[in-house]
């Protein structure tokens, strides 16, 4: 019986739920290839860092559920789950994976909008008379 690794990334308002198990390197996110979901190459090379950082390119099989948010978030949680799942099929890519950030939850979000203001910092333009 094959092992599948389960495990989920959050970036902004995004979540990615990953199931990786060993195969040839394929990828299907919502349905769709890698490079189908995610057009920009910058995103699709982040998104396989984690692999190549631990040398294991091509050596697993993705399968992704995404949800909410938008393409860069969507990516920063893909990574994040990517990550995660190495290191539970091998505890030994911990390391690698911590030093170059890879397992770090990126918290930043939106700031909140403020009331009487047009944004989260922006003012309405001053008049003095």
């Amino acid at each position: 019986m094959e092992t599948v690794t389960h495990t989920i990334g959050r970036r902004k308002e995004a979540v990615a739920r990953v199931y990786v198990k060993a195969g040839s390197g394929k990828w299907d996110v919502n349905g769709r290839t890698l490079g189908d979901y995610f057009p920009r190459p910058s995103l699709v090379t982040a998104i396989q860092q984690p692999f190549a950082a631990t040398d294991n390119v091509g050596k697993y099989d993705v399968r992704a559920i995404i949800e909410g948010g938008g393409t860069t978030g969507q990516a920063g949680a893909l990574r994040l789950a990517v990550s995660r799942a190495l290191v539970q099929l091998d505890e030994s890519h911990r390391r690698k994976l911590r030093d170059l950030g890879l397992l770090t939850r990126d918290a930043r979000a939106v700031e909140r909008k403020k009331p009487g203001r047009p944004g989260a910092r922006k003012r309405f333009q001053f008049s003095k008379r």
